[in-house]
């Protein structure tokens, strides 16, 4: 008899678990390199591409309820291939459809719902370059990066949200027995069950940027605690979330499930899809990330749902002193230029006191670190080869208006001029914009500006960039800060702000790779809560017959304390 899929991947799923319940990093689909990775079948770039520029100007077939037609709204920023033609549906239709496969999902349980999100996984993971190019001609990722936010790391913290809705799902008891309080002289024996209840329909945002690194946690999340889910992806990435999609229903549909239990709504940017889901009644549960602006609006806007929402926000560094000057100015130039400033930990903020700051190298000025950071910038880009691993090309026109507006704030210490890419000479690529600011410039640098746009910020002191730190990414959001301090009081004190202000803390580290973190401990919205928000327990109780009476009688005189009174 064929094992079930929580039986194939009970090994791999219980490994994950246990890293996790012991504060330890499992990776299993990153650490699957070179031929481990060809014999867990993944294609090869040059089978991932034949296969990508076979679905180019292509219908995108799906066969979804209530499609009423074809809609293409993306283009790719280096110039590769006609757009893609998606099944535009009904949003109602799709919406009752997952309803309808929601109460089949319900009643499979934890078991079987976690062994096929891991068995999507296992498949989308073959079709790991297929799903970089996809990322990487719809956001304009150079396609190292791409790869790394689409491909084994996206699919390991997948597995950690797969791993840890499961493991929640265990801790819900199937049967309970207990006695209530005496009366007449004897206790009275009582059983009961619990029972998991999911919200509801589930909606994914889908981001610009990071479709599938920001995607897959809430996408996995849900379909383990048994919610359907539709995917509302941003018009201008949508192909990378729709081979997610494809392969979840046919994995659903080999299982014998529903394949509306995941489904994909595109439409034309003016009809703005997204917001009509999050606002349907039937529509339980909404995960998003991205700009505050938006995230704002879905909490304000979808009262009827769970929203998870993890703000992009102001990434914000301090310096106070450092050890390592050379570096905290290599760091904070690599970490610019990354992706067209779109990375997690793009530094768009870096509060520095104006009488300047220590460092290995003697005292240094707001304008040494402006000149020294302009030259890192202008060192880096100096290669084409570098440039094309790590430049994106810009992919929304908002970007460029944000550069000239951004320019026009304050003193420019390093002006954003085009690059030519090697490969795409017709691809718009852009340098980094530094601009100085003074701390009362609040207005400006407290809003979320697209794009490689930094700013260097003049503060009284320490305390005082430790204030606006605290103040501000509370406010307006943030995915990371950063501090430079030799001070372990001021390491101290940053530490207190970072958590006052809910907010990701690296100290004294000069290269921030793509992502700082591993995918342990890095879910948005909070952790378990990112888990157990998605579904209710439900419970029963009854008289216990005679026999489990006497039973319970029998654990209360061997354990007294373990009796639930």
């Amino acid at each position: 008899m064929r094992p079930g899929p929580y039986e194939r991947h009970r090994e791999l799923l219980q490994s994950v678990v246990r890293a996790i319940a012991a504060g330890e990093c499992r990776r299993p689909f990153t650490e699957a390199t070179g031929q481990d990775a060809a014999d867990a079948g993944m294609r090869s770039t040059r089978t991932a591409g034949k296969v990508f520029r076979s679905l180019l100007g292509r219908p995108f077939e799906l066969g979804q309820p209530g499609e009423r037609g074809r809609v293409r709204t993306e283009s790719s920023p280096y110039g590769v291939g006609p757009a893609v033609a998606y099944p535009r549906c009904d949003p109602a239709e799709l919406v009752g459809a997952a309803g309808r496969a929601a109460a089949g999902w319900r009643a499979a349980g934890p078991y079987q719902r976690a062994g096929l999100a891991v068995e999507i996984l296992r498949r989308l993971n073959t079709r790991s370059h297929e799903l970089a190019l996809a990322v990487h001609h719809t956001t304009g990722q150079p396609l190292q990066a791409a790869f790394r936010a689409a491909g084994p790391c996206a699919q390991d913290r997948a597995l950690e949200a797969v791993a840890l809705a499961f493991a929640e799902s265990e801790r819900v008891p199937a049967d309970l027995h207990w006695e209530s309080a005496a009366r007449a002289g004897r206790p009275q024996a009582l059983r009961g069950t619990c029972t998991l209840v999911p919200r509801g329909v589930s909606l994914l945002v889908g981001c610009p940027d990071f479709p599938l690194w920001n995607g897959y946690p809430g996408l996995f999340a849900s379909l383990v605690t048994g919610n359907p889910v539709v995917v509302a992806p941003h018009p201008r990435a949508v192909l990378p979330l729709a081979i997610t999609v494809r392969v979840a229903r046919q994995v659903l549909a080999e299982a014998g499930h529903s394949p509306d239990l995941v489904t994909l709504a595109v439409a034309e940017p003016e009809r703005q899809v997204h917001r009509r889901l999050a606002t349907d009644p039937a529509v339980r549960i909404v995960d998003f990330t991205g700009s505050a602006r938006f995230a704002d609006w879905l909490e304000q806007h979808a009262c009827q749902a769970a929203v998870f929402a993890d703000r992009t926000g102001l990434n914000t560094v301090v310096v106070d002193s450092t050890d390592d000057y050379r570096g905290l100015v290599r760091g904070l130039a690599l970490s610019s230029c990354r992706c067209n400033g779109t990375v997690r930990t793009t530094p768009q903020n870096i509060l520095v006191p104006e009488r300047g700051f220590r460092t290995d190298e003697g005292h240094k000025t707001l304008r040494d670190l402006g000149a020294d950071l302009g030259d890192a910038v202008d060192r880096l880009l100096g290669h084409p080869a570098r440039v094309a691993r790590l430049l994106g090309a810009v992919a929304a026109g908002e970007v460029r208006d944000a550069l000239t507006e951004a320019a026009r704030c304050g003193p420019v210490l390093h002006a954003s001029g085009a690059v030519a890419h090697p490969d795409h000479p017709g691809a718009d690529l852009r340098s980094p914009l530094l601009v100085r600011l003074r701390a009362c410039d609040e207005r400006i640098y407290t809003r979320e500006w697209p794009g490689p746009v930094s700013f260097l910020v003049g503060t009284d002191s320490t305390p005082q960039s430790l204030a606006l730190l605290r103040h501000t990414v509370a406010r307006h959001g943030g995915l990371y800060t950063s501090v430079h301090s030799t001070d372990p009081l001021v390491l101290a004190a940053a530490e207190a702000a970072a958590l006052d202000a809910g907010v990701h803390l690296v100290e004294n580290l000069d290269d921030l790779p793509a992502d700082p973190s591993s995918a342990l401990a890095d879910l948005p919205g909070g952790g378990a809560h990112f888990v157990t928000g998605r579904f209710r327990v439900v419970r029963s109780r009854r008289h216990a017959p005679p026999a489990a009476s006497a039973t319970a009688r029998d654990r209360r005189e061997a354990a007294p304390e373990l009796i639930d009174v």
